[in-house]
């Protein structure tokens, strides 16, 4: 009896995670092409200006399917009409709106490509000088550090822990759970959010969740000494399943006001060694559980 044929890998991906794919391979056929084919040649031979062209390399627009062919039969590869095809076709089956769309106000513009980005994300790692990353937090953590923005109504409050507790279902998805490694400043361990009941429950939960295989949680000591993310503060680095082929991956600073996202390739290079780096100044998974447990007693209620 034959085996059944698996779907397609990308059937599962988010749309941004699609528009991604075909925005990164469409630049990897230009620039590869033998007659080195510009952004203006291009945009000629499908009508269109060089904006147009580049905004279908960053993933800001999707080409229609006989522009597809076109470039793809310039770029000499005519053969991958079809895959193509086939990835536009996943983009529109996933162009309703998006789980959090009902949680409104709850999801400013620039963090809907974030969140698109973290659905669709294979790994990710943080460092995080502040807080606790959101995919770690309890509810009340949550509650108590959205709050902290006065102008925010208990309705958009609720609104915005909701959408922080169901991120986290990318933890427990069954297809591939994503993997999570962070790097915890020691003194977010102290930092009372809530009052030290709601600060005692999100350390035990820390505990609890470093006993699960694809999650990793280091704690950076306070006598870690100087490193370079103390320049730039909290960052997410965002990697994507491997047959993103070429994708550099996406780092990504939340900012009181914006989210700011970084995918240059030498640019998240630094940002992968910064982490390396962290991940060898913080204690070990062993050694961290203990200083969480120090903690634990020390903001006991």
């Amino acid at each position: 009896m034959a085996t059944p044929a698996q779907p397609p890998p990308y059937t599962s991906w988010s749309r941004a995670l699609i528009k991604r794919a075909i925005a990164l391979e469409l630049q990897r056929l230009r620039t590869g092409a033998q007659s080195k084919i510009t952004q203006q040649i291009a945009a000629k031979r499908i009508g269109r200006t060089a904006q147009h062209v580049s905004l279908l390399e960053s993933a800001q627009r999707l080409p229609s399917p006989s522009d597809m062919e076109i470039l793809l039969t310039l770029y000499g590869v005519p053969e991958r009409v079809e895959f193509f095809r086939e990835l536009l076709l996943a983009a529109a089956a996933k162009k309703g709106p998006s789980w959090w769309a009902v949680l409104g106000a709850a999801v400013p513009k620039w963090f809907d490509l974030f969140l698109n980005l973290e659905a669709g994300a294979a790994e990710l790692s943080s460092f995080d000088a502040l807080l606790v990353t959101g995919l770690l937090q309890t509810p009340e953590y949550a509650e108590a550090v959205i709050r902290a923005d006065p102008d925010l109504t208990d309705e958009e409050v609720h609104q915005r822990v909701e959408l922080r507790m169901t991120r986290q279902h990318v933890l427990d998805r069954p297809d591939n759970p994503v993997r999570l490694w962070t790097v915890l400043d020691e003194s977010v361990l102290y930092r009372r959010r809530g009052g030290p009941d709601v600060t005692y429950r999100q350390l035990e939960h820390l505990l609890l969740l470093s006993d699960r295989p694809r999650i990793d949680i280091q704690v950076l000591p306070l006598d870690a000494g100087a490193h370079m993310a103390q320049q730039g503060g909290t960052f997410i680095l965002l990697k994507f399943p491997p047959e993103m082929v070429g994708d550099p991956g996406v780092v990504y600073h939340e900012l009181v006001t914006t989210g700011v996202y970084c995918d240059d390739p030498a640019e998240v290079a630094r940002y992968e060694r910064i982490l390396g780096r962290l991940h060898a100044l913080a204690a070990t998974q062993k050694d961290s559980r203990a200083i969480i447990e120090r903690a634990m007693k020390e903001v006991r209620p």
